[in-house]
């Protein structure tokens, strides 16, 4: 669900530092749950919520909510275009730096 963009246009989807953050858990990671996110980022429920919604919504992540134990667990993976997308960004981060060192 990417839209094309020029080589130099950062994706405010993916840009925005804890969406960042989360897609590069989950591209070390492979996949992690709710709880795991926010602790290691540090958010609340709700914010990690609505990150992880706007990060569904585009069809970067995958959400899994199970019950395990009788407790709900929800489990996070990055899918095949947030992983495009992720990498789009980094190499568009990238070029700007390497403009920006040049000078």
């Amino acid at each position: 669900m990417t839209d094309r963009r020029s080589r130099d246009d950062i994706d405010d989807v993916v840009h925005q530092r804890h969406r960042l953050g989360i897609m590069v858990v989950l591209a070390e990671a492979k996949r992690a749950d709710f709880a795991y996110l926010k602790k290691v980022l540090e958010l609340t429920d709700g914010n990690l919520g609505r990150h992880l919604q706007v990060l569904e919504e585009a069809g970067y992540v995958e959400l899994d909510k199970v019950f395990e134990n009788g407790k709900p667990r929800t489990w996070v993976t990055l899918t095949r275009s947030g992983r495009s997308a992720l990498s789009d960004e980094l190499d568009t981060m990238e070029r700007f730096i390497r403009r920006v060192r040049k000078r």
